[in-house]
């Protein structure tokens, strides 16, 4: 089949090189306009326009899915569209310019956790199992009948970043069976089934950890929100990003929500229940440490409790 890609970010691009290594032909890929990085802000092309870029396929790069998208997608005559993670919205009539629509792929057990931050939602409220979907487009937001899913048990101390990486890779398989089942004629969907829940795009404040919360909580927000937005608290008005973090041993006393105390050679946090252990930190205007080196660094009778 003639196919179109749509995608951005580095999750993406599993899918992209492996469809264009497959026998269908991906014939364009959309992707987001070429935005500034960094802290020096430098033009940067998307990873999914880089890759295209080195697999010779033709870029189409729109930060919407506007009237001269529609356009330019239609007069490629595709048979398919395909979107990972592109990071706006297909609407009519472009949604229904290929012959067979838009499939999705999804990071998430759909109907579970529809929206922008499916992983990040999922690793913070605890999920034990989350997983892939490819799903049929519809106007909806990622209410589509679903093709296929692979469950993906969420490994122990594993970051959003981590698991969305796993999940790239699994998903673009995933996604080449759906193509590959369309391609022949046997492709099934089947409507979602279940209660909804949203995930919406992380902000800022969803990276404020409550120290007020259990262990548990904190923990998972804190691998929730890695890399981004990143977990943050404040100690005397001064932010602190708290890069990694685990459970402090079980004879660590038990503290004071946001309390910080030394246990040997660790540094240990309070929360509603049991405390934990910050392993590296990264203090407002400086880089990235070991949060032992942190603590003894800082000045004497300085304060030693972070803000719920």
């Amino acid at each position: 089949m003639r196919l179109v890609f749509a995608g951005t970010p580095d999750a993406a691009v599993p899918s992209l090189r492996l469809l264009a290594a497959s026998d269908h032909d991906v014939i364009a890929a959309i992707t987001r306009r070429d935005a500034p990085v960094g802290r020096k802000r430098v033009i940067t092309p998307s990873p999914v326009a880089v890759a295209a870029d080195e697999l010779g396929i033709e870029t189409i790069r729109t930060d919407r899915m506007d009237a001269d998208a529609t356009a330019r997608i239609g007069a490629l005559r595709p048979d398919l569209g395909v979107i990972v993670a592109y990071g706006g919205l297909v609407r009519e009539p472009l949604l229904s310019t290929p012959a067979h629509g838009w499939i999705n792929l999804h990071f998430s057990l759909l109907p579970r956790w529809r929206g922008a931050a499916p992983v990040q939602h999922a690793l913070i409220a605890g999920d034990p199992v989350t997983g892939a979907s490819v799903f049929q487009l519809v106007p909806a937001l990622d209410a589509g009948d679903v093709f296929a899913e692979r469950e993906y048990p969420v490994p122990d101390g594993a970051t959003a970043g981590d698991v969305l990486s796993a999940l790239s890779v699994d998903g673009a398989e995933l996604l080449e069976e759906v193509v590959d089942a369309i391609a022949r004629g046997t492709a099934v969907a089947v409507p979602q089934a279940g209660e909804p829940t949203p995930a919406l795009k992380l902000g800022d404040d969803d990276g404020r950890i409550r120290w007020a919360e259990s262990r548990e909580a904190v923990l998972a927000r804190v691998r929730g929100v890695t890399p981004e937005p990143g977990a943050h608290t404040t100690l005397d008005g001064s932010r602190v990003k708290v890069l990694t973090a685990r459970a402090a041993p079980a004879d660590a006393p038990r503290l004071e929500p946001g309390a910080l105390s030394a246990l040997g050679r660790d540094v240990i946090v309070g929360t509603a229940t049991d405390a934990v252990v910050l392993d590296r930190v990264q203090p407002a205007g400086k880089g990235p440490m070991q949060a032992a080196d942190w603590w003894r660094g800082r000045r004497e009778g300085a304060p030693t409790r972070f803000e719920p």
